[in-house]
């Protein structure tokens, strides 16, 4: 079967292309903007991309068309689908008939944390000899791949994303998979362009938690009321909390302030877990892991001595390069409380030198200006912090360098950002990119620039 795919080099779209591939159908795609990592594993599995969207990208027709959720009626790819009367569907939809059936389906949602969490509950499985299959928004670097079939017999892990489906399918995406295991990592006010308000999100959750069986188990983080909240609308599946509270069944307890050590505490055992990750908001990605993991039988003990052997997803704090001791970090942060998390996380592990974070408000809600108000506490763990102003940003960042924490500059030319931050650079210093795209290719603009002043 011929599958073409509308949007392929978004994260879930491009993992869906590479499981389609994987069970023999020749996949071909489209996408407005082609580029690495996701382009760079769709070449190397031998699908082929279209830069752009045109009614010629069909010829010859495919046998089924997958439209991604970015896709909308006037993509001229779309109305030529449409016109042509092309069998179609979403990515979600396909995922449910044709991968999901008979797997033990481990659903990891959250606003935040999603990707991080579904690698490690991956990397968990697999130490334990379980051979996971997935579906990622990003790239594990223990694999190297954002999905996989694995052994059919296995587990499924799936990043449950909460945006909607598709143009012609406005509910949720994790509706449609139905999982064994959900894990619920946290929830606050995102999409702004799809979602009216938090109460809205609340209700999409609890259609997930609908779906989770009562053979089933939902683990959900503590200290979430809008979580809470969403339970209160009726629950069928037992319920494990894991986080700091004493009370929850999973209980973290930080040994370290950067979070690269901690205890996890359950059922009257409790292991030590040493790291490369920072941060509290990723001890906790790791905790819930954890439980998934229990969930499907792998033990405490070994569970956290395999997180030892984790590597960070790309673009979870990834270390892009050092030149003359200035550390390049790139990181998928766009969300206040995500780039708070980070930087707390970077800061309490930097113990000389400056933390210095650049910031691309890049994201849909981040465009409409909605959570404007919040960015600029989100840097006050940072030395200082660059902003970039992308072109199509409905709003001005004056009002959020004015009430930064820390000294703040607005930029909206990447040469002109690249040769400030070499400028200004210095040994022992890191400098920590954040934008939920590819932010012009800057981090190896930036290193090649480094490498010429400072190598």
């Amino acid at each position: 079967m011929h599958i073409h795919i509308l949007g392929i080099c978004g994260t879930f779209m491009g993992s869906l292309a590479l499981l389609a591939r994987e069970l023999g159908h020749h996949v071909s795609g489209s996408d407005a903007n082609v580029y690495p990592p996701m382009s760079t594993q769709l070449e190397e599995a031998g699908i082929r991309l279209c830069d752009g969207y045109r009614s010629e990208n069909l010829i010859p027709s495919p046998d089924l068309v997958v439209v991604g959720n970015a896709m909308s009626r006037g993509n001229a790819e779309v109305e030529a689908v449409l016109d042509a009367k092309l069998p179609y569907t979403s990515g979600p939809q396909w995922l449910a008939e044709h991968v999901l059936p008979g797997r033990h389906v481990i659903a990891v949602a959250g606003t935040h944390g999603k990707t991080t969490t579904a690698s490690l509950l991956a990397w968990l499985l697999e130490s334990a000899g379980q051979s996971p299959g997935f579906l990622i928004g990003g790239v594990p670097r223990n694999f190297g791949v954002s999905a996989r079939l694995g052994d059919i017999e296995g587990p499924f892990v799936v990043e449950a994303d909460e945006y909607d489906t598709a143009f012609f399918d406005k509910r949720s995406k994790f509706v449609h998979y139905r999982p064994d295991v959900a894990v619920l990592n946290n929830l606050e006010f995102d999409h702004a362009d799809i979602f009216p308000d938090l109460a809205a999100i609340e209700r999409q959750f609890h259609h997930l938690v609908r779906t989770v069986p009562s053979t089933g188990r939902l683990l959900v983080a503590d200290g979430e009321p809008a979580l809470i909240r969403v339970l209160e609308m009726g629950c069928w599946s037992p319920v494990e909390y894991f986080g700091r509270q004493n009370e929850s069944a999973w209980r973290l307890v930080l040994e370290r302030d950067d979070a690269s050590r901690f205890r996890v505490i359950h059922a009257g055992e409790d292991a030590v877990v040493d790291w490369s990750m920072t941060g509290e908001h990723n001890a906790r990605n790791a905790l819930g892991a954890l439980a998934a993991a229990a969930a499907c039988g792998v033990d405490l003990a070994r569970g956290c001595a395999a997180l030892a052997r984790f590597e960070t997803p790309r673009r979870r704090q990834e270390v892009r390069g050092e030149i003359g001791g200035i550390q390049v970090i790139d990181d998928f942060a766009h969300h206040p409380t995500a780039i708070a998390g980070t930087l707390e996380g970077l800061r309490a592990a930097t113990t000389s030198g400056r933390l210095l974070a650049v910031i691309e408000p890049r994201s849909n809600t981040m465009r409409l200006g909605t959570l404007k108000g919040r960015l600029a506490e989100s840097v006050a763990a940072a030395d200082g912090v660059w902003w970039y102003q992308p072109p199509g940003l409905d709003w001005s960042l004056g009002e959020v360098l004015a009430a930064s924490p820390v000294p703040a500059a607005r930029v909206d030319d990447i040469d002109t950002l690249v040769a400030t931050l070499v400028e200004q650079a210095r040994r022992n210093d890191r400098i920590v990119i954040m934008s939920n795209g590819g932010f012009g290719g800057i981090h190896e603009k930036l290193l090649t620039a480094l490498e010429a002043v400072h190598g």
